[in-house]
């Protein structure tokens, strides 16, 4: 299973993130980082695989591109979410992986290919309310490679996570499947292991310490099949 960096940008910093309050949204400059400045924090955290959400982009006041670019050049894999709201929109680069956040991305038939984010505020996909399990089966027909399941309200604080519901997540979908927001420490990633997810994305409990930040940099660990 992929241990993934989350990495939010606002306003040209690395931001920590908390239940997707994003006006409250703060610089992270606590845990194993000194700074936030995005080349940087990365020099520190050295991750393998690295998830960058370009938040001004989501909300429609500014754009991380160039500071994305060269984050990505310091990894092995890069999945972004840039708000994109149709596919010329995605971010054409070598080790790039387009997440299409269902928060922004409007139509999902127009996409071929990439991440499909789902974008879930209080167990509801965002917008239109509808419910994860149900858009995870429609996701079967539609031509991406991979699907995330993002818990926007979860993201921050390490809640942790539920091995019937992450089981139902899995049977619902065939495609290859992430998850982030939330987890709390190394049994949750054990959970998800075992339920048979493929990624991990997360960032609290590694600065925390509840997950080693060295299993970041290998970026992986073991999964039951």
């Amino acid at each position: 299973m992929e241990l993934v960096l989350a990495m939010d940008l606002k306003e040209g910093l690395v931001v920590h993130g908390k239940r997707g309050e994003r006006a409250s949204y703060r610089p992270l400059t606590w845990g194993l980082s000194h700074t936030a400045e995005p080349q940087a924090y990365l020099e520190v955290l050295h991750p393998r695989y690295l998830y960058i959400a370009d938040l001004d982009r989501i909300s429609g006041s500014g754009s991380h591109d160039q500071q994305i670019l060269a984050c990505a050049r310091k990894v092995e894999r890069c999945y972004v979410d840039r708000g994109c709201r149709s596919p010329p929109d995605l971010l054409q680069a070598g080790n790039v992986v387009n997440v299409i956040g269902t928060e922004t991305a409007g139509d999902l038939s127009r996409y071929e290919g990439g991440m499909l984010s789902l974008d879930i505020r209080e167990g509801r996909v965002i917008p239109g309310n509808r419910k994860p399990l149900d858009v995870l089966r429609e996701a079967e027909h539609l031509a991406f490679d991979t699907c995330l399941i993002l818990d926007i309200g979860a993201v921050g604080t390490e809640a942790g996570l539920s091995p019937a519901t992450l089981g139902m997540f899995r049977d619902a979908c065939s495609k290859r499947i992430f998850y982030g927001g939330g987890i709390r420490d190394m049994r949750d990633l054990a959970n998800l292991a075992s339920a048979g997810f493929d990624g991990a994305v997360l960032a609290t409990a590694v600065h925390n310490g509840a997950v080693p930040a060295a299993l970041l940099t290998e970026g992986h660990c073991a999964r039951d099949d």
